[in-house]
């Protein structure tokens, strides 16, 4: 497992929200504690969020965008798309990272790997060091109570950085309605 960041993204009934802490570190080191690892894309229609080296973000957001114009805003032809055009680049396969995206129908992760999953429940994916962490905490909340998208994010989230070394509670969120 790298040691990353946290992202987590949630599709309610009317509600596509993505968050993601803002620590970035180098080895035991916290470089910078308000980054974001979060943006929107394609007109404001896809979200996305990732996890590795800030500087490989930016290649693989730009990489992704450009996918998603070719494909008219095709969430689910452009990961497909995507995630080969990540396999195959010998140096970009190579990147400990990881990628979710989501509109308002669908939630993807994706990896250099070649792995695009869309979680079992359709709803709920995180990825990072503290990804278990926010994936359980969003769970339980969605299970066991009645906050808004948005609030069940950020409180996944600020479990999860009270309990990881590698993800902080300065919590960035973005949604789409």
């Amino acid at each position: 497992m790298f040691h990353a960041t946290t992202i987590l993204a949630y599709r309610s009934e009317d509600k596509a929200v993505i968050g993601g802490d803002g620590q970035v570190t180098f080895g035991n080191s916290i470089l910078k504690s308000n980054a974001t690892k979060i943006r929107t894309l394609f007109e404001g229609k896809v979200l996305a969020g990732f996890a590795g080296s800030t500087a490989d973000a930016f290649n693989l957001f730009d990489m992704f965008e450009g996918i998603l114009h070719e494909k008219k805003g095709d969430l689910f032809r452009s990961v497909i798309e995507f995630s080969k055009m990540w396999r195959k680049d010998k140096h970009l396969r190579q990147l400990e990272a990881m990628m979710i995206v989501l509109n308002r129908d669908h939630i993807f992760i994706l990896s250099g790997t070649g792995d695009v999953v869309e979680p079992q429940d359709g709803k709920i994916a995180a990825i990072g060091s503290g990804g278990n962490f926010a994936l359980s905490a969003a769970r339980a909340l969605e299970k066991h109570g009645t906050l808004p998208a948005e609030e069940l994010v950020k409180e996944s989230l600020m479990i999860a950085g009270e309990l990881c070394i590698y993800t902080n509670t300065n919590i960035k969120i973005l949604e789409l309605i």
